[in-house]
C-alpha cells in the first residue's frame, strides 16, 4: 500500500512488492521464476542519471543491480519503469517501458 507520507523510495519498492507478490501467488509458472529472478537482483532504490535518445538526461531510481548489461530503473516523471542496457556514460534507455517485472522479463 503506497500511504502519502512514504517516502519515494519506499513508493518505489511498494509497487514493485505488489508487483512480485501477484506474480508468486498467481498461476502462471514462467511470470512465478520470473518474479524470483528480480527479487533475487532487487537494490534499494537508489537515484541515478539515464541517458535518452537525443542527448536528454533524466534523473531516475535504479531498482535492480546492473548485471553488467541490463538494469531496470524507474521514471518517475513518467510513472513507470524503464530497461536501461549500461554504457560507458550510464544507463540508456532501451525503449523498454511498462511494469517493473515486465521491464525485467523482457531480457
Amino acid at each position: 500500500m503506497i500511504a502519502p507520507d512514504m517516502t519515494v523510495r519506499d513508493r518505489i519498492s511498494a509497487l514493485i512488492e505488489a508487483e512480485l507478490q501477484e506474480a508468486e501467488a498467481g498461476s502462471d509458472e514462467m511470470l512465478r521464476k520470473t518474479a524470483h529472478a528480480m527479487r533475487a537482483v532487487l537494490c534499494t532504490p537508489c537515484e541515478t542519471q539515464v541517458n535518452f535518445s537525443g542527448g536528454l538526461v533524466q534523473r531516475c531510481w535504479s531498482v535492480t543491480r546492473g548485471d553488467g548489461d541490463y538494469r531496470v530503473i524507474y521514471m518517475p516523471v513518467a510513472g513507470y519503469f524503464a530497461l536501461c542496457v549500461e554504457s560507458d556514460f550510464g544507463p540508456l534507455d532501451i525503449g523498454v517501458h511498462g511494469s517493473a517485472l515486465g521491464c525485467f522479463g523482457s531480457v
